[in-house]
């Protein structure tokens, strides 16, 4: 047994696929799977159009520098996520301003988003942490009532849903990422979302070097060599073929957490809003007693369950540093007692009651 923390689920449909991409030559970003790849996203997520990119961070990247986001500029982003959030905020110039999360869901509350408002905000970016969709439709509201763009950071929830709206078509864009440890993977590579034609367009454009191709070799304007190579994009059609498949799984292994861990009192988990499916790319909890997590997660490695830290707040890194961490009392709390437990899909049930009845073991 060889229970898994988050490697992707590679197979035949997999190396068929790249073998055509073989076959065919078209290896590079010119090519047949990357334009079929985007429109799969796109109609799966109910969009207009979908722009592939080398990256989540890409993505993100574009999309701020698209929507006109530069120097003193703020963009409102949770405390609690990935780094990749927010470095490209500083990529174009801007500033991040720093929202706490829910205690329960892990998520920006709109509460947050609006106490941060300034007349210097100019857009959002919520973020859909593990998988766990935000309040879109009140999040929305927000951004409309201030003149505000959202950028949807839906890197970890491909397939979660919020009042039946997929993640990642409910802003002005939206920024997915294909990394091998996501829930679907090219190896790499991201893509943008939207349903603005001309703007995403546009995105198209300046992610292929912002090269006008009627005129050969000529650029109007300062591109990004950000193009998803079609090695990549046949990666990314194999693997859309079984995303249901790991969708289930995910969901399964979350159903199993619950089922063994919510007899410990001290073990809570990430919860999500009324009307939202998470697509549980990681099943995540704290522990509420007084461990050393460094100790528990060693103790869990020798049973062979490999865990991992939820997120150091973004504000706990030298370029971002804070020093009122009680402003953001929820998202150091999440971080100190927070675990993400084995979601690959290769797992079995068998693996993910195996990992329960370690943790159990050890916590209790």
């Amino acid at each position: 047994m060889k229970i898994e923390l988050d490697a992707p689920n590679l197979g035949a449909i997999e190396k068929a696929y790249i073998e055509r991409v073989i076959d065919s030559n078209f290896v590079s970003t010119f090519g047949p799977f990357v334009p079929q790849f985007e429109e799969k996203i796109a109609c799966y997520l109910g969009a207009k159009r979908a722009v592939s990119t080398q990256s989540g961070t890409a993505a993100l990247h574009v999309a701020l520098y698209e929507l006109g986001i530069r120097e003193g500029d703020e963009v409102i982003v949770p405390a609690l996520t990935f780094v990749a959030t927010v470095n490209p905020i500083a990529y174009v110039n801007a500033k991040p301003v720093f929202a706490d999360v829910d205690i329960t869901t892990w998520n920006i509350s709109p509460e947050e988003i609006e106490r941060c408002i300034s007349p210097r905000t100019k857009a959002i970016i919520p973020v859909h942490l593990y998988g766990n969709p935000c309040k879109m439709n009140e999040i929305m509201e927000i951004a409309g009532k201030y003149g505000l763009f959202v950028i949807e950071d839906a890197t970890e929830s491909l397939g979660a849903k919020y009042k039946g709206q997929y993640m990642g078509n409910a802003g002005d864009l939206g920024c997915l990422s294909f990394n091998g440890n996501k829930t679907i993977t090219t190896g790499g590579g991201g893509m943008v979302v939207g349903n603005d034609e001309k703007r995403m367009e546009h995105v198209k454009f300046l992610v292929n070097q912002a090269r006008d191709e009627s005129r050969g070799y000529y650029h109007p304007e300062i591109g990004f060599n950000y193009r998803m190579t079609n090695l990549e994009a046949a990666m990314g059609l194999a693997q859309m073929e079984r995303l249901d498949e790991f969708l289930t799984k995910k969901k399964m292994y979350n159903d199993i957490y619950r089922e063994e861990l919510s007899k410990i009192d001290t073990i809570r988990f990430q919860e999500s809003y009324d009307d939202s499916e998470s697509s549980f790319w990681f099943t995540c909890i704290t522990i509420h007693k007084e461990v050393d997590l460094a100790a528990v997660m060693d103790s869990l490695k020798n049973k062979g369950v490999p865990v991992r830290r939820v997120f150091m707040p973004i504000t706990d890194f030298p370029p971002y540093m804070m020093t009122d961490k009680f402003s953001l009392k929820n998202s150091h709390e999440i971080y100190e007692k927070g675990l993400c437990l084995p979601g690959s899909t290769l797992n079995s049930a068998d693996d993910i009651y195996f990992a329960c009845k370690a943790i159990k073991e050890i916590i209790s």
